[in-house]
Order: structure tokens, then C-alpha cells, then sequence
């Protein structure tokens, strides 16, 4: 399994913009489709945004869509979730996992995850 680390979460307003990053471990990151999923206080996980080994081809969340944008660089073994336009029900931990195939949007689906990243939307 690759290691998977989140960062570059935080607080800020309604309107604005954060770039998480994922940063992975070992080449066998090139290997792994990588998804972005978040989990609010007391609700369940859910699937926002994943891409393809390649890069080629993506898939959102309709909650998302339009606003948030995954990429990667298999260069550096990192994967990035541009968020803009950010709402108060963005507000979650955000977590970068990896799988085998990028349309796979359920959690129990993923080979490997991160710790988190916070990310905290005010009004």
C-alpha cells in the first residue's frame, strides 16, 4: 500500500479558495487511481472528486462540480484538490485515498488513505 499524507487545509470565508495537497510515498504511487473524500461532524464520509492513474479522466461529485478541481503530478507523486468558491457545508475533513480504478466513488473501495486535512468554511 502506498502512505498517503494530506495538507494545506484551514480556515476561511465563504467565497474564497484552498489547495490541498496529497503527497505519496514510493513510485507505486503512479500505479493507483486517487480519490478526495470528507467527512462533516456527524455524518457519514462522502465521495467528492477522483482521477485516473493517467490523469486523463475524472469524476466529481455534483456537490462539487464546477468548483473544485482534482489533478496530479506523477512526477512528483503528488495529487491536488483546488477548491474554489468554498460554501460553510464544504466544511469537513478532507481525505486523499487511493484505488485501482477512479470511478469508484465508496469509500469501503479504497486500498489506502490519509490522516486528514481540516477544512473550516465561515459565513
Amino acid at each position: 500500500q502506498v502512505q498517503l499524507v494530506e495538507s494545506g487545509g484551514g480556515s476561511v470565508q465563504a467565497g474564497g479558495s484552498l489547495r490541498l495537497t496529497c503527497a505519496a510515498s514510493g513510485r507505486t504511487f503512479n500505479w493507483y487511481a486517487m480519490h478526495w473524500f470528507r467527512q462533516a461532524p456527524g455524518k457519514e464520509r462522502e465521495f467528492v472528486a477522483a482521477v485516473s492513474v493517467s490523469g486523463d479522466s475524472t469524476n466529481y461529485a455534483n456537490s462539487v462540480k464546477g468548483r473544485f478541481t482534482i489533478s496530479r503530478d506523477n512526477a512528483h507523486y503528488m495529487v491536488y484538490l483546488q477548491m474554489n468558491g468554498l460554501k460553510p457545508e464544504d466544511t469537513a475533513v478532507y481525505y486523499c485515498a487511493a484505488s485501482g480504478t477512479y470511478y469508484v466513488t465508496q469509500w469501503n473501495g479504497m486500498k489506502s488513505w490519509g490522516k486528514g486535512t481540516l477544512v473550516t468554511v465561515s459565513s
